[in-house]
C-alpha cells in the first residue's frame, strides 16, 4: 500500500461533521449580522447597503501633507471643518500629520479656496504633496456598474467552471461558499460605515474580486479531496468521505492562510492610509474564506446527499 493510500485510510483527527451544528450555528449568526448591517445602511441617511466612496459618487478629493517636523500640533476634525468654505468629511491620517477633505465636485478656484483655508488652520503645508482629484458623477456610476458586472460575471464563470468538473449540487455549495464570504466581508464593512464612516471604493471591489478566486481555489481543493476519497473508498459513507477531506486538506488550509495573511496583516499595519481599507478587505475575506471551505461546506454536503456521479469520482484525481 502506497503512503496516500495510507494517508487516505488513516483515521481523521478531525470530524467536522461532529461539529456541524456548532459551525453552521456560526455561520448563520454572522450572515444575520452582516445582513442586519447591511439593511440598516439602506435605511440610514447614507440609503446604500455600503457607504459608497468618492470612486462611485463622483466629487473632489484634497490630501494634503503637514510641514510640522516630528510631531504636528494637536488638530480636530471640528477645526478643519469650521475653517473649510463648504461642507465637507474631514479624515485626519497618520496622527495628523495629513488631512483629507472629500466634498463635492469643486472647480479650481474652488479647490484653491479649500486648500488656502487647509493651510490657515493645519499649515504650513508641504505643497508638493498636496493631491486634488476630482471624479465626476457620470464616471463614478459608471465605475460602480463595472465592478458590479465584474462581480456578477465572476459568479457565472465559478459556477460554469465547478459544473463542468463536478456536478450541479458542488457548483451550488461554491457558489453559496462565495455568496457566503462576500457577504460576511461586505455585511463588516456595512457596520464600519454605519459606525466609523468607512467607505467603498473601487478597491473594494478589487478585494471582493481577488476574494472570489481565493475562495474558490481553497473550496476546489476539498472537493477534489472529496472525490478522491470516493474513488478509493466508495463503501465509506458520505460523512466519513468529508470528514478525512477535511481532515486532510486543514493543515493546507491552515498554512496557505496564514502565509497569505501575515503580508497582508503588514500592508494594514504599514501600507498607508489609502491601501488600509483595502487590506482589511482582504484579510477579512481570506479568513472567512479558509472557514467556509472546511465549516461551511463540507458539513454541507452530508445533508444534501454530496455523493458524486459514479463517472464523475472515477474520472483522474487532481492532486
Amino acid at each position: 500500500m502506497t503512503s496516500s493510500s495510507g494517508a487516505i485510510l488513516r483515521e481523521p483527527r478531525l470530524r467536522i461533521n461532529r461539529h456541524r451544528r456548532l459551525c453552521l450555528s456560526i455561520t448563520a449568526v454572522l450572515v444575520a449580522l452582516s445582513v442586519l448591517g447591511l439593511v440598516l445602511s439602506w435605511l440610514s441617511p447614507i440609503q446604500a447597503p455600503l457607504k459608497p466612496g468618492l470612486d462611485f459618487t463622483g466629487g473632489t478629493s484634497i490630501q494634503v501633507e503637514r510641514n510640522c517636523g516630528d510631531r504636528c500640533a494637536e488638530l480636530s476634525v471640528q477645526q478643519v471643518q469650521e475653517a473649510l468654505p463648504a461642507a465637507a468629511v474631514v479624515q485626519l491620517l497618520d496622527d495628523g500629520q495629513a488631512v483629507s477633505v472629500r466634498s463635492s465636485a469643486l472647480s479650481p478656484a474652488e479647490s484653491g479656496a479649500f486648500v488656502d483655508a487647509l493651510e490657515q488652520v493645519a499649515g504650513p503645508l508641504i505643497a508638493t504633496d498636496t493631491q486634488i482629484n476630482t471624479i465626476g458623477p457620470v464616471l463614478g456610476k459608471q465605475l460602480l456598474t463595472s465592478s458590479v458586472l465584474a462581480l456578477t460575471v465572476s459568479f457565472a464563470a465559478v459556477a460554469l467552471y465547478i459544473s463542468a468538473r463536478y456536478a450541479r449540487l458542488y457548483a451550488a455549495l461554491a457558489l453559496l461558499a462565495l455568496a457566503h464570504d462576500v457577504l460576511i466581508t461586505s455585511g463588516l464593512f456595512a457596520w464600519l460605515g454605519l459606525l466609523a464612516g468607512v467607505e467603498v471604493n473601487s478597491l473594494f471591489a478589487v478585494a471582493l474580486l481577488t476574494l472570489a478566486g481565493y475562495s474558490v481555489n481553497d473550496t476546489v481543493v476539498v472537493f477534489d479531496r472529496i472525490r478522491e476519497q470516493q474513488r478509493l473508498l466508495p463503501d465509506l459513507s458520505v460523512e466519513d468521505q468529508v470528514d478525512r477531506a477535511v481532515d486532510g486538506t486543514l493543515t493546507r488550509s491552515i498554512y496557505t492562510s496564514l502565509s497569505t495573511e501575515i503580508p497582508i496583516l503588514a500592508l494594514i499595519l504599514f501600507g498607508g492610509a489609502s491601501l488600509q481599507w483595502f487590506a482589511v478587505a482582504l484579510f477579512v475575506g481570506i479568513a472567512v474564506g479558509a472557514w467556509s471551505s472546511v465549516a461551511v461546506v463540507p458539513p454541507l454536503l452530508p445533508l444534501m446527499g454530496g455523493r458524486l456521479p459514479q463517472r464523475a469520482a472515477s474520472s483522474g484525481v487532481v492532486a
